[in-house]
């Protein structure tokens, strides 16, 4: 049992305002972990200096914005498309081969092995905004102080702790798979490839080291880390920043943040996600860019997806007609983030 859950069983009663109980009790991550994370946090700000000060008096080259975007939008879509909606909620089904296909370009987002990934999101469902939730924003708290604090560590600050989230709780049907096993053990391998396919890329359209160099820049290091940065931006901003138009369970302080629409692929419509998580869109309402839910649109129209989980809009507006009632007459007893009491989703 992890920590977090250990502090969720000493207090069932969580007020939904306090800090959680142990907050302080960090374990910090072995020394590689910490380097580990360290490095891909510093490394690519430190690209991003290199490939600015290249660039200077020269430009950017179309080819280096292209590579950058191509990759992007694959590894962001093997994150959002296969790690979270197909394999954490399985809000789709989809061939063997696609399923495989997915989970490879998720992996080379260098967001951890495809296994790992999966078990701390369902967690993330278990236990949101409440002890045991691994990167909640109100951990430390709802005060100015402690939600600053708490926003450092949704963002980023968990990756340096020694928090596991037990796969064999979290995800056995991912364990017990022999195609995810071997993508999760191939995951130091594929983040080589998802650096090494950039360089090889503008080596072979430019002919040049140089050309080689500013491709990996831009379309390796820094592409990793703007993929990062947004997802991460859903764990922190998308539970204290945005507007929450649907019921969600008890504590669930998940917000819609529309500017994050485009670059997380509909993620951030996070409370939209919260209140239905095994449906396959996450912007539920008209005008809300989704582009994951066109993908899996697409897969299913190419016969490559089945038993899409599409929204039911009775369901929909069921929930949202108790959100506005509590947001009018909250009672005394309600929670704060106007959820009430029910299953975990998604675990």
């Amino acid at each position: 049992m992890t920590i977090s859950e250990q502090a969720a069983g000493r207090r069932q009663d969580y007020d939904g305002t306090s800090p959680f109980p142990g907050a302080e009790e960090h374990v910090p991550a072995g020394r590689l972990q910490a380097g580990l994370t360290a490095a891909i946090v510093i490394v690519p700000i430190v690209a991003l200096g290199v490939a600015i000060s290249l660039s200077w008096g020269r430009g950017f080259t179309l080819t280096d914005l292209l590579l950058a975007a191509i990759l992007y939008v694959l590894t962001g879509l093997g994150v959002t498309v296969g790690f979270h909606r197909l394999l954490t909620h399985a809000s789709f089904t989809a061939r063997p081969w696609l399923r495989v296909a997915l989970a490879v370009a998720g992996s080379m987002g260098f967001q951890g092995n495809v296994i790992d990934w999966v078990a701390v999101h369902r967690r993330h469902h278990a236990f949101t905004d409440r002890p045991g939730d691994p990167h909640s924003p109100y951990r430390y708290g709802t005060g100015l102080r402690g939600q600053l604090r708490g926003l450092a560590h949704a963002h980023l600050g968990w990756l340096f702790t020694d928090d596991r989230t037990p796969a064999e709780r979290y995800a056995p049907d991912l364990l017990a798979d022999p195609a995810m096993a071997r993508v999760a053990r191939a995951f130091p391998a594929l983040c080589a490839l998802s650096l090494a396919l950039p360089f090889l890329a503008g080596w072979a359209i430019t002919g040049t080291l140089y050309g080689a160099l500013t491709a990996f820049l831009w379309a390796g290091l820094i592409r990793v880390a703007l993929l990062q940065h947004v997802t991460w931006s859903v764990n922190s901003l998308c539970h204290v920043i945005g507007t929450r138009p649907f019921k969600t369970r008890r504590h669930d302080r998940s917000t819609n943040l529309w500017p994050l629409a485009l670059l997380s692929f509909g993620e951030s419509w996070h409370n939209g996600h919260h209140s239905e998580p095994s449906c396959a869109r996450h912007g539920l309402d008209r005008g809300q860019l989704d582009p994951s839910a066109a993908v899996i649109g697409l897969f299913e129209r190419l016969g490559w997806a089945g038993d899409v989980h599409w929204p039911d809009q009775e369901r929909l507006q069921r929930r949202r007609a108790v959100r506005r009632r509590q947001a009018r007459a909250p009672s005394a007893g309600a929670d704060p983030a106007g959820g009430s009491p029910g299953p975990a989703p998604g675990s």
